[in-house]
């Protein structure tokens, strides 16, 4: 089970970027992959297996929509946006639903 929601929580929040200091004062900047020890590649493999396990699940035509995506959260984000639309287009589809609700009225030729 620890290991499915590590898996989902690389999907939802993006893959583990190893990072280095390379002075006190200075920001946190990207390893290189030189420099990664086995704790750095146990984690960036996680990203790799949740991204096979989305890939594997879809079948061509969605694989051709996220076959450019580098993480699991991108391809993630991508089916959703296919299969969902964007925040605008969700929220004109529920306005668009709720007009329709509130203008549903009884035909006089209708019974109950």
């Amino acid at each position: 089970m620890a290991k499915d929601s590590e898996l989902w929580d690389i999907i939802c929040d993006g893959p583990h970027v190893p990072m280095k200091k390379l002075e006190e004062t200075e920001p946190m900047v990207p390893k290189d992959s030189k420099e990664y020890n086995n704790i750095d590649r146990k984690a960036i493999d996680k990203n790799y297996h949740a991204k096979k396990i989305l890939v594997y699940e879809i079948g061509t035509d969605e694989y051709n929509k996220v076959s450019a995506c580098d993480t699991a959260k991108e391809i993630w984000e991508a089916l959703q946006t296919t299969y969902e639309g964007t925040t605008q287009v969700k929220q004109s589809k529920i306005d668009m639903l709720t007009t329709e609700y509130e203008l549903f009225r009884m035909n006089d030729d209708e019974s109950v």
